[in-house]
């Protein structure tokens, strides 16, 4: 622990109240360390495994296993000229499988998960722990003691070193890699409003089907994956027999396509009808990046079984199929799937078909409803009420304002397009962009996280830029055949988490410039110059250290104060999540005469806050275990304190959390707490008013006493103190600035949830103390 020396370094400069501020309120370096780590990977059985792989399907699949529906007609939409177009065609459709979903997604992006979810955020959460770019500057060394924040070290001259290094030096490098996340982010938004309308054809029936589908939501991914996997599983099964039925009936050349040099001949023959047509062929992946953002909802290892065992083999048959029977029906390319399907069971293959269709939307809804819940605890998304609706899966979420929105949106595109030409346009720009995105980020997963040789990120770069950069060379000929919407969708996304990214950002930043020091405050004396009345005060803070301003508001303006503070900061950190056992650090602020502690409650973004009763209780069960610890080791010596976790009381500790709590909590920090008191008193180095340590000055409270002491104060009342901040733009802001402060954020703030609901605190408890930040 270096903090002593570096404060002596600095004391000359600074001088001695900016010292005793420090000592008084440290970071909570050694009780983030002596935390235990209990926490263990969950592993499932072979056959739980098989189990969830069968649900996969009926979520996580339904998207990409029905583009068989629309695929060929949307590569020609003025009709087949020349045979071996369709040749050409299927090639491009059989490497864009193979290159995309199944090498780069599958086995290569899904490696990238963040213990288990995915989606941009998660791998923006991942390069966060890798390198400090995170943009909200609460990052504290004590986060990385956290089991679950996981990451690998490197050489400082290394290349991953280097590239860390450019991240990390300019804060316009942070801000736009943060609007490439939500970029990404904004476009898996787009595609799930688009995807229900390109599923559909008759306008009507796709409206009702859509209302139905979005009221479902509610009963969660579990018991929508069961109704809706049986129906997908079969799906596959008959589009993959009909196709080899197709196959062996029409034309087994077809099967020629698996040559690349039938690429190239397309491309040369057509030459830019050829080129532009690749916006059809694309839409053979869409739900890939869905595939990614779903991964919350399944294990990683289910959704790569069901996609190589059922999926993969499936789409090529069904694509196979589809091409050898327009190789002796090249008029049909409009109802390709339909009129090639055997007359003896199409009727039972349309209504599974149009069933199919149906859950098609659920990939992206699920995915939607994954990354907006990651958006949310890394602050780039307003407050929305978020509902788990798995005790066993804490992925499987479900969020009604957005499911609410989403419905809205996605019947007004279904009824605002005029064919499915249009759509599908739409939905092949959005798409390449998310894949564009995720490339960019998997680079530097592969440099930081990896640490792959430059020649395999070179490789993985090249591959994935060469598809999907003529993917996208294409689709910029259709943004005006309906390619601009799921950009101007997007669009209105990004604004909204930009927005409300940059105004939580701007309130961090005033509120730590702002904050209180804690020598003013204990200068106060232990009463804090108020009447101290029995009862409990929990100040809510973004801050883990120091006082926050709406204290000293709160002190200047009332005569009275509860006989305990606790500062609470609800801190999300670039996790997945925290285990209970490693939730809260705790810690005394001054004397034990002040009764004053400060609480650290850490959450992943996959986490969820618990109801108020239960957030309460842990947080006294691990106050009253900490000054039990406290009173423990008090008697040690100065000499022991950095070594006390060591030999002499690693029993006593696992016998009190054994007894007491599972809530894993630090011991006091000996280098403050350990003193008795704190008063003024001449120092031959300082000035006559200045205040030094003593000890044993003042009597000290037993540990019965106190802990007596804070029971009674949790009886006589619980008061949850919240700043109702209203932040204004000052007036020498820019106009731009003005309207996004002033105007777009506080209305964000205006329609999102408060935190008293977020934090579940009960109205009779709650006391607001309001205040204007100018940013």
């Amino acid at each position: 622990m270096n903090s002593g020396a570096e404060i002596d370094e600095e004391s000359d400069n600074r001088g001695s109240m900016w010292v005793l501020d420090q000592k008084l309120d440290q970071p909570m370096d050694e009780e983030a360390g002596r935390l235990r780590n209990m926490y263990r990977e969950k592993k499932f059985s072979a056959l739980l495994l098989l189990r969830l792989s069968f649900q996969s399907l009926g979520v996580v699949y339904g998207d990409l296993g029905t583009s068989p529906l629309y695929v060929f007609y949307n590569t020609f939409p003025q009709g087949v000229t020349d045979p071996e177009d369709v040749m050409g065609a299927l090639s491009l459709i059989i490497y864009s499988l193979t290159l995309i979903p199944l090498l780069k997604y599958v086995f290569i992006v899904c490696r990238a998960n963040d213990n288990g979810q995915g989606g941009t955020f998660a791998l923006y959460s991942l390069l966060c722990r890798h390198a400090k770019i995170k943009t909200i500057p609460n990052q504290h060394r004590t986060d990385e003691e956290l089991t679950t924040y996981s990451r690998s070290t490197f050489h400082e001259q290394s290349f991953a070193a280097k590239t860390r290094n450019w991240l990390e030096r300019r804060p316009s490098r942070k801000n736009a890699l943060l609007i490439l996340v939500l970029v990404g982010t904004c476009m898996v938004i787009g595609d799930g409003i688009l995807t229900p309308a390109i599923s559909e054809v008759v306008v009507v029936v796709a409206v009702v089907v859509l209302v139905g589908l979005f009221s479902m939501q509610h009963y969660g991914t579990d018991r929508v994956s069961w109704l809706f996997a049986p129906i997908v599983l079969l799906w596959f099964l008959l589009i993959g027999g009909i196709g080899i039925y197709n196959i062996w009936k029409y034309d087994t050349g077809v099967l020629r396509a698996f040559s690349p040099v039938y690429v190239y001949r397309y491309l040369k023959r057509g030459g830019k009808d050829s080129w532009t047509s690749l916006g059809g062929v694309m839409l053979c992946i869409t739900g890939t990046e869905a595939l990614f953002a779903d991964l919350g909802h399944f294990p990683v290892l289910a959704v790569q079984i069901a996609f190589t065992v059922v999926v993969f083999p499936s789409l090529l048959l069904a694509y196979s199929g589809q091409a050898a029977y327009l190789m002796k029906n090249k008029d049909h390319v409009f109802d390709a799937f339909y009129r090639s399907i055997p007359d003896s069971i199409y009727w039972p293959v349309f209504i599974i078909a149009t069933l199919a269709a149906i859950i098609a939307s659920q990939a992206t809804i699920s995915a939607t409803s994954s990354i907006i819940k990651q958006a949310l605890a890394l602050g780039c998304f307003p407050r929305v009420k978020v509902i788990h609706t798995s005790k066993n899966f804490l992925g499987q979420i479900y969020i009604p304002d957005i499911n609410w929105i989403l419905m809205i949106l996605c019947i007004a595109v279904t009824a605002g397009f005029e064919n499915q030409s249009q759509i599908g346009n739409a939905y092949g720009t959005a798409v390449v962009i998310v894949m564009l995105a995720t490339t960019a980020l998997m680079v530097l997963i592969m440099i930081l996280v990896w640490h792959c040789h430059w020649l395999l990120v070179l490789l993985f770069t090249g591959l994935s830029l060469i598809v999907e950069c003529t993917y996208f060379s294409a689709v910029l000929f259709k943004i005006d055949q309906g390619g601009w919407v799921p950009l101007v969708i997007a669009a209105a996304f990004l604004l909204i988490m930009y927005v409300w990214h940059y105004g939580t950002v701007k309130r961090y930043e005033f509120e730590m410039h702002s904050r209180v020091s804690m020598a003013w405050i204990l200068g106060l004396g232990p009463s804090l110059g108020l009447v101290r009345v029995p009862g409990i005060g929990l100040v809510y803070t973004e801050l883990a250290s120091g006082v926050p301003r709406i204290f000293s508001h709160f002190i200047t303006n009332l005569p009275a104060m509860h006989s305990v503070v606790v500062f609470v900061c609800v801190k999300y950190l670039p996790v997945y999540m925290v285990p209970e056992e490693e939730r809260f650090l705790v810690k005394r602020i001054g004397p034990k005469n002040f009764h004053m502690f400060r609480c650290v409650a850490r959450y992943g973004y996959k986490d969820l806050h618990k109801k108020d009763d239960d957030f309460e209780r842990k947080l006294f069960d691990s106050i009253f275990l900490f000054v039990r610890l406290e009173s423990m080791m008090e008697g040690c010596s100065d000499s022991d304190e950095y070594s006390i976790y060591g030999q002499q009381t690693e029993k006593s500790r696992d016998a009190l959390l054994s007894k007491y709590a599972k809530t894993a909590i630090s011991d006091v920090d000996l280098t403050i707490s350990s003193m008795d008191s704190i008063v003024p008193g001449k120092s031959p180095s300082s000035r006559p008013n200045s205040l030094t340590m003593s000890s044993g000055q003042e009597g000290n409270r037993t540990e019965t006493d106190e802990l007596e002491f804070l029971n009674r104060c949790r009886d006589a009342g619980v008061v949850h103190i919240l700043g109702n901040t209203v932040v204004r733009a000052s007036r020498e802001s820019r106009f731009y600035k003005k309207i996004t402060v002033d105007y777009l954020y506080a209305f964000l703030r205006k329609i999102c949830r408060e935190n008293s609901a977020i934090f579940n605190v009960p109205h009779e408890s709650l006391l607001n103390v309001g205040q204007i930040f100018y940013v």
